[in-house]
C-alpha cells in the first residue's frame, strides 16, 4: 500500500512518533496512554511536510490566492529575461526579412539593407584561384585513362550466375549454421 502523505500523528516530547492514522478517533486511545507518561504529547495533522493543528488549518494555508505576476516575470533580482535584447533583435531581423520576401513576391521593390549587400558581396566566388570545394563528380577526370572497351562486354562477376547457391528463404534471409538440437549431442 502506498504511503499516506496526510494523516494524524502524535508527536511526544517534541519528537515524532510512529503512531499515525487517517481518522482522529483511531489515535485517541493511544494518545491518552502516551499522555500518562508524556504530558506534552499532542495530536497533530501532517500534510505537505508540516504539522498543523487541524486539516482545516492546513487547507486554509494552501488556498491563499497566488500573487498575480505579469507574463514576463522571472525569478531573481530584476525579474526580467537577460536574453530579451537578443530575442528582440532577432524578432526585428526576421520581420524585416519576411517583409522583403513579401514585397518581392507581390511585385514591390524591397529596399536592400547594407547588411544584406555585405553578405551578397562576401558570397560571390573568387575567380583568381580554382575552386577546390566542388564535388568530385563535377571535376574533370582527364588524369584517368579511358577504356576503349564498352562496359557491356565486361563480366559483372568472376563466375557465372548459375553457380551461385539458391536462396529459398524469405527476402534478406541467409542460410547460416544449423542450431544445435535441444536434446544435446547424440552418440
Amino acid at each position: 500500500m502506498p504511503p499516506r502523505f496526510s494523516y494524524w500523528t502524535i508527536p511526544a516530547g517534541g519528537l515524532p512518533t510512529s503512531f499515525r492514522a487517517a481518522e482522529r478517533e483511531d489515535l485517541l486511545p493511544t494518545l491518552r496512554r502516551l499522555q500518562e507518561r508524556h504530558p506534552d504529547a499532542e495530536m497533530k495533522w501532517f500534510q505537505r511536510g508540516k504539522l498543523w493543528s487541524s486539516p482545516e488549518e492546513a487547507q486554509s494555508a494552501f488556498q491563499k490566492p497566488a500573487e498575480q505576476r505579469p507574463r514576463d516575470w522571472r525569478p531573481g533580482g530584476e525579474h526580467r529575461d537577460p536574453r530579451e535584447p537578443f530575442k528582440k533583435q532577432k524578432r526585428e531581423r526576421n520581420q524585416a526579412r519576411r517583409q522583403q520576401r513579401f514585397d518581392r513576391k507581390h511585385g514591390g521593390v524591397a529596399p536592400k539593407s547594407p547588411e544584406r549587400e555585405r553578405h551578397i558581396t562576401e558570397r560571390q566566388p573568387r575567380t583568381d584561384r580554382p575552386r577546390t570545394d566542388w564535388p568530385r563528380s563535377e571535376q574533370s577526370r582527364s588524369d584517368r585513362p579511358r577504356s576503349d572497351r564498352p562496359r557491356t562486354d565486361r563480366p559483372r562477376t568472376d563466375r557465372p550466375r548459375v553457380d551461385r547457391p539458391r536462396n529459398d528463404g524469405p527476402p534478406g534471409h541467409r542460410p547460416g549454421p544449423r542450431a544445435p538440437s535441444k536434446g544435446g549431442r547424440r552418440r
